[in-house]
């Protein structure tokens, strides 16, 4: 099971406000089309009013959250993700369950039930996230590590296997990517018998997606292991660690970019 940042009824509820200023850009356009409908039908124009407001306010997180990946526009600016509670894909139709009960969650007024709920739960869920089984987490601005620095002189018998190499690259998420970044960027911040448990259970998770050969893997520390995942992930293949065998005359003239 893997952490995430959850984020805030306040920050939610910000992120929330902005979409809310959008779709009121979007009912404002509606608007004149509405007026010159009215000049035809006044029933009708009311009619579509209605309509055309159920639509832009529910489909508008729908489309946004599907398109791109859960966020729309607010979320962007906040950095805010909408993702599966238990680590999955999200699905379609999370999204549209989460979105058609905005209604339910707004009542009476200013998202009231929605925020109250979101502050009680323990993962921070109004409703409509609870029957969708979803989460709102943080996705926070990661500074790009010095990779050379982080992998240098270390050997990867991963790259061996450029096939299997590409399929954990297709299974691997990006948040999956930045959480083993991240725990080998901090290692010196974790007590030395929660380091080795962190590292086991990251190393098992990523060994289970993918396959290696045994003389890939055998004798290789799981701190060593996810050094590895994490090199065939950030950098390219012109950029890997030499061998073993490779003398050091020639590595120190393949690697003209190791400063």
């Amino acid at each position: 099971m893997f952490s995430q940042w959850l984020a805030g009824p306040v920050t939610r509820f910000l992120a929330v406000f902005i979409d809310q200023l959008c779709i009121a850009v979007l009912m404002t356009l509606v608007g004149s089309l509405v007026n010159l409908v009215a000049l035809i039908s006044l029933g009708f124009s009311m009619a579509f009013w209605v309509i055309a407001y159920f639509v832009i306010s529910i489909g508008y997180g729908i489309f946004f959250e599907w398109t791109w990946r859960g966020q729309t526009i607010g979320k962007k600016l906040f950095r805010l993700r909408v993702v599966d509670a238990d680590g999955l894909k999200l699905q379609f139709n999370q999204i549209v369950v989460r979105n058609l009960l905005r209604f339910v969650d707004s009542l009476p007024a200013f998202y009231f039930v929605g925020g109250v709920v979101c502050w009680l739960n323990q993962k921070c869920q109004r409703l409509g996230d609870i029957a969708a089984n979803t989460i709102v987490i943080r996705n926070p601005r990661v500074t790009e590590p010095d990779l050379d620095q982080l992998l240098a002189g270390k050997y990867n018998s991963l790259r061996q296997y450029p096939h299997l190499v590409a399929r954990l690259r297709q299974r691997v998420s990006p948040a999956e990517a930045d959480l083993v970044l991240q725990a080998l960027l901090r290692r010196g911040e974790f007590e030395p018998v929660a380091r080795v448990e962190l590292f086991g259970n990251l190393a098992g998770h990523f060994r289970d997606k993918i396959e290696f050969p045994a003389e890939a893997t055998d004798g290789v520390a799981d701190e060593q292991y996810l050094r590895n995942v994490a090199d065939v992930l950030y950098r390219t293949p012109g950029r890997t660690a030499p061998s073993p065998d490779t003398p050091a005359k020639a590595v120190a003239t393949a690697r003209p970019d190791s400063g």
